[in-house]
């Protein structure tokens, strides 16, 4: 079995040229499955190596576990969001929550 006109369509690659993209999101459905399917690592992989090449900021969504941390430091993936970082806050509590890191984070 073979794909026709990979890449075109609803998820045209050709959107990465045309475009002024600068961000690419791993959807957290691939990022769910990086302990179980290989097939999905392969494409995380792609996407990352897409991204840099293209000199975008490859940023993966839906992070949970160190395991999944972990493969996607390994992969260069150097941003990331999901509940292993921080459940969803309203703008108030952000402003607390990034005063508490910059305190924990501040060497003596």
């Amino acid at each position: 079995m073979g794909v026709d006109d990979f890449g075109t369509g609803y998820s045209s690659l050709s959107y990465l040229r045309q475009f002024p993209i600068d961000v690419l999101k791993i959807d957290q459905s691939f990022i769910r499955q990086i302990t179980s399917d290989f097939d999905d690592l392969t494409i995380i992989a792609a996407i990352i190596s897409m991204g840099k090449s293209l000199k975008h900021v490859v940023v993966a969504e839906g992070i949970e576990t160190d395991q999944q941390r972990a493969y996607l430091q390994s992969h260069h993936c150097e941003e990331g969001r999901g509940y292993l970082f921080s459940r969803p806050v309203v703008a108030s509590q952000l402003v607390d929550l990034l005063r508490l890191n910059a305190k924990e984070t501040v060497v003596h």
